[in-house]
């Protein structure tokens, strides 16, 4: 019975290994697939998206609208970096990865993005932003389906009652 237990101890100990060194793997090739984003970026050319995103994949940027395919979704980036983002610098700054299922991960992308006046010649600053996005693992490759992106105010940050939470 304890040579069973020992057995049983080691697989279950060795498995969680395993599934954490995964884990930490897919994060890595997540990283990567929010890069070829980021690199798609600079070049103001989002047609590479076809190689990190579903054909299925939604995008809600920062004002609300929301592009309902991967079509869409490039057609969208595409016009908007011929007219507002041609100059404006986007920065990675920190992702954090939560996995729901061994097949589907939650990403928090933190960037600052640089100045941009909209079609309609409103003036943005630079401003720091949060997107969350869902990665889905299909034939052993991770691809975004899902992204909502908030400008983080500042001035609101400061009211937030968690910061005031206590500390158990």
């Amino acid at each position: 019975m304890k040579y069973l237990l020992l057995i049983m101890a080691t697989w279950g100990f060795s498995t969680f290994t395993g599934l954490a060194q995964n884990q930490e793997q897919d994060k890595a090739v997540i990283e990567g697939q929010i890069d070829l984003f980021f690199k798609d970026w600079e070049n103001h050319n989002f047609e590479n998206m076809v190689n990190y995103a579903t054909e299925d994949s939604d995008w809600v940027n920062v004002v609300g609208m929301w592009w309902k395919n991967r079509k869409e979704v490039v057609y969208a980036h595409n016009v908007f970096h011929k007219v507002m983002f041609k100059n404006t610098k986007l920065t990675k700054t920190s992702v954090h990865t939560r996995f729901i299922t061994n097949d589907v991960a939650v990403v928090r992308l933190y960037w600052h993005m640089g100045e941009y006046t909209t079609p309609s010649g409103n003036h943005h600053n630079e401003a720091e932003n949060i997107a969350m996005m869902v990665f889905v693992k299909k034939a052993e490759k991770w691809l975004l389906t899902a992204t909502e992106n908030l400008v983080i105010e500042e001035a609101a940050q400061k009211s937030n009652p968690v910061n005031r939470m206590p500390k158990e």
